[in-house]
């Protein structure tokens, strides 16, 4: 129990972490897109409505690209031999299942020997 209360604790502190680091990371991705609008608004002499759009428009073609290289992910050999080792357990889990309850009404009728205590 100690030893799960410990583990609990350990995952609770890392996920605690993690979402703090989240909040920084999503803090420099904020940060980063201010400063190449500024960039693409000063430097290159465009009205905010233009760079704004130009900015919108490469995270567009970022989440496409990402989107179709998620959509082209297919399970792997491992994945697809394991899904057969799977099926194939629960497929003889039903058998030793009916074997056992075709068994049961035999049980029933077998005689007990039941050993007396010594007095």
């Amino acid at each position: 129990m100690v030893r799960l209360r410990g583990m609990a604790t350990r995952i609770g502190m890392r996920a605690m972490f993690a979402v703090v680091a989240l909040l920084f990371v999503i803090g420099v991705l904020v940060l980063g897109h201010v400063a190449i609008w500024y960039l693409i608004r000063i430097d290159l002499d465009q009205s905010f409505l233009i760079a704004t759009a130009i900015l919108g428009g490469g995270d567009l073609l970022i989440a496409i690209l990402l989107g179709w290289l998620a959509s082209r992910s297919s399970p792997s050999r491992v994945e697809k031999e394991a899904l057969k080792v799977r099926r194939d357990a629960v497929a003889a889990l039903g058998s030793a299942f009916s074997i056992t309850q075709m068994a049961l009404p035999l049980l029933r009728y077998a005689p007990l020997r039941r050993r007396r205590g010594r007095k």
